[in-house]
């Protein structure tokens, strides 16, 4: 599912035109963006969580010519899903 297709469900699931749907996702979507950029976790009950986790420095090698090179530290953003999600998807849905 893409964007487009995430938001005319979302259109269709709340009964709201396409536009309204597509600022309610584009909202969402900030807002996850922006909290995450803050260092701060989302936590949905049942759903999830979204963090920011840290990726320590690590050597890598470029693999055309093999040679070792450094990997910076950076930040990522993940995603850790909630006991409810996961059994959806394992098709035990409660």
């Amino acid at each position: 599912m893409n964007k487009n297709e995430l938001i005319q469900a979302v259109a269709a699931k709340t009964g709201s035109s396409k536009a309204e749907a597509e600022r309610c996702v584009r909202a969402l979507l900030e807002t996850i963006s922006e909290t995450l950029q803050k260092g701060e976790p989302i936590t949905l009950p049942g759903f999830g969580t979204f963090e920011v986790r840290a990726r320590g420095e690590r050597t890598g090698r470029n693999p055309q010519t093999g040679e070792e090179l450094k990997i910076a530290a950076s930040k990522v953003a993940a995603f850790k899903p909630g006991a409810t999600l996961k059994a959806a998807v394992n098709g035990s849905g409660k």
